[in-house]
């Protein structure tokens, strides 16, 4: 199989169920997004952390690729099988947030990213995963978005947040706090 096929040599690309549009087409803005954010998360999960955060990561991955299938999918023509987000994917990031959140201090200020490289790695893909979660409610405005696809995200990137703290906190890099001008 080789990896170019020049069908978008013109500026298009196919959608899964054949419809072509414009690459910059918002759907493809949202699993572009979606798969930038997948890459960052590859790159946390290079680094010195856990087994488990790695293990969660692996399947953080999996889903973020499901995610970028239904969003690649056109609503109206495809009849392709595609992966399903269940409420226990969004839950499975609750529940790791809770249990981080119990080694954590008490969180009484804005926190500024950076510290060490795998904490401000953490901070990327929060930022990305937060601009992956705006075009797929973008998206949602104009087609078919799965609802768990938004809150999925929205709750990822929650799950970076504290998995930054909690990086920081094992490796004692102290947290910069945002203390704003004549405070």
């Amino acid at each position: 199989m080789k990896i170019y096929t020049k069908t978008g040599d013109k500026g298009l690309t196919s959608l899964i169920g054949g419809a072509r549009v414009p690459k910059h087409h918002i759907r493809i803005e949202s699993y572009g997004t979606v798969d930038e954010l997948n890459s960052y998360i590859g790159l946390i999960a290079d680094q010195e952390i856990t087994w488990h955060d790695k293990e969660i990561l692996k399947q953080v991955q999996d889903r973020l690729f499901t995610i970028g299938s239904s969003l690649a999918a056109d609503p109206e023509k495809s009849k392709m099988v595609i992966p399903d987000l269940y409420q226990s994917d969004i839950e499975l990031l609750e529940k790791e947030m809770d249990d981080m959140n119990l080694q954590l201090p008490e969180l009484r200020h804005f926190i500024l990213p950076g510290g060490s490289n795998t904490v401000s790695y953490c901070h990327i893909a929060r930022c990305v995963c937060r601009r992956a979660e705006r075009i797929a409610v973008h998206l949602a405005e104009e087609s078919t978005v799965d609802e768990k696809v938004i809150i999925y995200l929205n709750r990822l990137s929650d799950y970076l947040f504290t998995l930054a703290r909690k990086v920081g906190h094992e490796n004692n890099v102290p947290e910069n706090k945002w203390m704003p001008r004549g405070s």
